[in-house]
């Protein structure tokens, strides 16, 4: 066996799933047993009393034309964390299988893999160097991984990794290892999306989400693209009714050419209140750096990024504080909120003594 199937658990490659109800709505659903009445003030379209759809089709369909995907190339999650766990369990075997991350970055690779007993390979990224990812060094140290996360913009940093780079690492590691691109702030970046490498590259995996640009942080909507043999198997390991019904729903809502074009304008916005944000924070005598972001965020360097955090806490405002992580000493990730609350945080910062 070849490609990446040949990279999963050997006991899941040829996994029976659990086999849901069908989701047809238009016959009579004597068959999943469900409750034969809703309540009263259930004004959902598919009503509470019946399971959702498990493979969340319409959904799927139009989430595919978004990204310029095959629908066989999508899945549906709980939120990007979700995915990232499905992916451990199914190509981590406890004790023997190891995942590789570039720290500074998103906790939940991590976490994930040491939940499901992998260990954990860092390769971490320098501040000196723009946080920018080193092909050779990442490769050498993948010897051995059957996952390689890479998170583009990466959070907490705000930099992209060139789509060339990340094809290199696919071709370098093809028939060794998974490549994970996570975009979850894809739509805040300039930076072509990998989704454009993934036809060329069966071991590409990429992230999205509905959380960020999209502003559905609490329906818990993910996506990943992978190829189709791929999405069959994580599939397989989900739950039989991963996605709640409301949530469905509020997402088939936003994906509405109209809520589309509402998005797109906000994200346009967010990333002109970002510059702005940047520049003024660069002028600040308590900043010492700011990077360049392509998120919806911004990262700064502090003199006292402990005095920081607590004036911006005192007047109501937080702030997520990455100082004592190795390599984000003083740093300080800010979230570009809108005008007013922008404003806010930069007088509190410019009182501080």
């Amino acid at each position: 066996m070849s490609g990446p199937l040949s990279l999963a658990r050997p006991d899941l490659r040829d996994f029976v799933p659990y086999e849901a109800a069908a989701p047809d709505r238009e016959l009579i659903r004597l068959h999943a047993n469900e409750s034969a009445w809703r309540h009263g003030w259930d004004d959902s379209v598919a009503g509470l009393n019946r399971y959702p759809d498990p493979r969340a089709e319409r959904l799927t369909t139009r989430l595919a034309e978004i990204y310029g995907a095959p629908a066989n190339e999508l899945l549906v999650t709980r939120g990007s964390d979700d995915a990232i766990d499905v992916l451990a369990r199914a190509f981590c075997v406890a004790g023997l299988d190891r995942v590789l991350v570039c720290p500074p970055t998103f906790g939940m690779y991590a976490i994930s893999a040491r939940l499901q007993g992998a260990g954990v390979i860092e390769v971490p990224l320098r501040g000196e160097r723009g946080f920018a990812v080193d092909n050779n060094e990442l490769v050498a140290a993948a010897a051995g991984a059957k996952i390689v996360f890479l998170c583009s913009p990466n959070n907490p940093t705000g930099n992209v990794i060139p789509a060339d780079a990340i094809a290199e690492i696919c071709d370098r590691l093809a028939d060794k290892a998974v490549v994970v691109v996570d975009e979850a702030y894809a739509e805040f970046s300039e930076a072509p999306s990998a989704v454009e490498l993934r036809p060329n590259h069966d071991n590409l995996v990429i992230l999205r989400t509905l959380s960020k640009a999209y502003a559905l942080a609490g329906a818990r909507l993910g996506v990943l693209i992978a190829e189709p043999a791929v999405v069959r198997l994580l599939r397989a390991i989900l739950p039989p009714y991963p996605l709640p019904s409301p949530c469905l729903e509020v997402a088939e809502r936003l994906l509405a050419p109209e809520a589309l074009e509402h998005a797109g304008r906000e994200v346009s916005d967010a990333v002109a209140r970002r510059r702005r944000l940047a520049d003024s924070l660069a002028g600040l005598p308590c900043v010492s750096r700011v990077w360049p972001s392509q998120g919806n965020f911004v990262l700064a360097r502090f003199r006292d990024a402990d005095l920081a955090v607590k004036s911006c806490r005192a007047r109501g405002v937080l702030l997520r504080d990455f100082s004592r992580k190795p390599g984000l000493e003083g740093c300080v990730r800010i979230t570009v909120g809108d005008e007013d609350q922008n404003r806010l945080v930069l007088e509190i910062l410019e009182q501080m003594k």
